[in-house]
Order: C-alpha cells, then sequence, then structure tokens
C-alpha cells in the first residue's frame, strides 16, 4: 500500500469514530423473505466501532435479525440544501444480546452515552424492562463526505 492510500485510510477510520460521536441515530435495515424494513434508533459505539441499540424483542427489527443476522444502516450528520454531505452507509452482522460479559459491555457503552438511568438499565439487565440490548460487527463502512473529500467522495473501508 502506497504512503498517501495508508493515509487516506488512517484518515477515513478517524472520520468514522467522528460520526458515530457526533450522531445520536441510526437506521438500521432487516429482511424477511426477501422483503426489507429500516427503523431508527438511538445507537452507541464501543472502540472496535461495534454498534449498539436497545430494543424490545417484540419489534419488527427485533424478530427479523433473528432469522437474518445480515444487516445494513446509515448514519447521516445533520445538513441542509447546499450544505456538504456527510454520512455513511454500513453492513454488518447484528446479535440480540441477552447476557454474559458481551451484554453487560454493551449495556454499559449504551447507558453511557446515553445517560440512562442506574435504575432503567438495573431493569433491562434484570429482563424487568421488557427491552435487550442488540450489537452490529459492522463488516464495512462506505462513507460519503463532500467535505473532506470534494474530489471522491465515496470512501470505502472494509473491516476485519
Amino acid at each position: 500500500m502506497r504512503r498517501n492510500d495508508i493515509i487516506r485510510v488512517m484518515n477515513t477510520k478517524k472520520l468514522i469514530s467522528d460520526y458515530l460521536e457526533s450522531a445520536r441515530l441510526m437506521q438500521v435495515a432487516t429482511t424477511k423473505d426477501n422483503q426489507s424494513w429500516t427503523c431508527t434508533v438511538y445507537f452507541a459505539f464501543d472502540d472496535e466501532n461495534n454498534l449498539y441499540w436497545i430494543s424490545l424483542p417484540t419489534t419488527r427489527h427485533s424478530k427479523e435479525l433473528r432469522g437474518n443476522e445480515k444487516v445494513s444502516g446509515t448514519i447521516v450528520l445533520p445538513h441542509g440544501p447546499g450544505d456538504n454531505v456527510r454520512g455513511m452507509q454500513f453492513q454488518g452482522v447484528a446479535k440480540e444480546l441477552t447476557e454474559g460479559d458481551e451484554f453487560q459491555h454493551a449495556l454499559d457503552v449504551y447507558a453511557k452515552r446515553m445517560g440512562m438511568k442506574e435504575t432503567r438499565k438495573e431493569n433491562i439487565l434484570n429482563g424487568t424492562d421488557g427491552h435487550t440490548v442488540y450489537k452490529i460487527h459492522p463488516t464495512l463502512f462506505v462513507l460519503f463526505d463532500t467535505l473532506n473529500f470534494p474530489e471522491n467522495p465515496r470512501q470505502e473501508i472494509i473491516i476485519k
């Protein structure tokens, strides 16, 4: 890989973190029987850019990801007509977390970012809230950023 390519990839990975920090909502797309469904959720993320949200297990998107773990989504920073467009799409593997260290980590990350009250967090942990935690491990991020990459706004980063 050439030096300029390495610098571009490093800058793009930094932008991914910046986007995740700047946004609070993401759209997640699930599918069942060759029909897609999109929902909007508040999200949190960790140092590996895993994405977390809470939802009721009875929602359509929760049911669908149990049958097909492959999801995609978008995170767009607010902008208006004539402004630079900054956002990203992602694809990855999603799963419902119900117990264990991964569940605790995800809930801690989400609760901290969203300012969740300790009582609500405890209710989710002990199963009395009704909500559970979901995780997406992204395998691909595609940035569309006319501010930082005016000549080529589409930047693709594959995550291992």
